[in-house]
């Protein structure tokens, strides 16, 4: 698969997951994440998809600090929803990292351990964008995200899409639309906001 090469420049997110490890996916449980994999799961890769891998990578690390952010174990909340904004997306990537679906996920062994259901909540009744809570502690994160600090993703598509676009303009849109992309995962720091409770 030919990708931009900054794809692999983006860090990755770590988890460990214990139903790996029971089921023998690998010895260690340990799950490895990178933005091309969320890429090749989302079909695209755009402001929203880099924002909501940044609001994960941001907010498991606010979370568990020097801990491996253990997935299945996290609920998610996002407060719009999932037609809203995109939130739709944000939760589909979202959930492919911390494994928390809504009521289409894996429903765990006949133990009732494992089950991945009802840890996914859109239309949430917070403050932020998205929040992240530990279901061992109960300890939660806020994120906020913000891309307009730093881009205009629908600038960039209007220059392309619009009826005076020039064959220039539709020509150089992929390349400048992931420069744009570029942009906001190189910039993480300021267009990610956490808020710890």
């Amino acid at each position: 698969m030919n990708y931009p090469k900054f794809f692999d420049n983006v860090e990755k997110i770590v988890t460990y997951d214990e139903l790996a490890q029971f089921l023998g996916v690998n010895d260690d449980g340990i799950i490895e994440y990178t933005y091309l994999d969320i890429v090749k799961t989302s079909g695209h890769s755009c402001a929203t998809v880099a924002g909501a891998y940044l609001s994960a990578l941001y907010g498991l690390k606010a979370l568990y600090k020097e801990t491996l952010p253990r997935r299945g174990e996290i609920k998610v909340e996002i407060k719009n929803q999932p037609r809203e904004h995109n939130a739709g997306v944000v939760g589909c990537v979202i959930s492919n990292i911390t494994g928390a679906t809504t009521d289409y996920g894996f429903g765990g062994i006949p133990t009732g351990k494992f089950n991945r259901r009802d840890l996914l909540f859109y239309g949430a009744d917070i403050e932020t964008d998205i929040s992240f809570t530990r279901l061992d502690n109960g300890k939660s994160v806020g994120i906020n995200y913000r891309p307009g600090k730093i881009v205009n993703p629908m600038a960039i598509l209007k220059s392309a899409i619009s009826p005076d676009a020039s064959e220039e303009d539709k020509k150089s849109f992929p390349k400048r639309f992931q420069e744009m992309v570029k942009t906001v995962l190189e910039n993480g720091d300021k267009v990610i906001e956490v808020i710890e409770y």
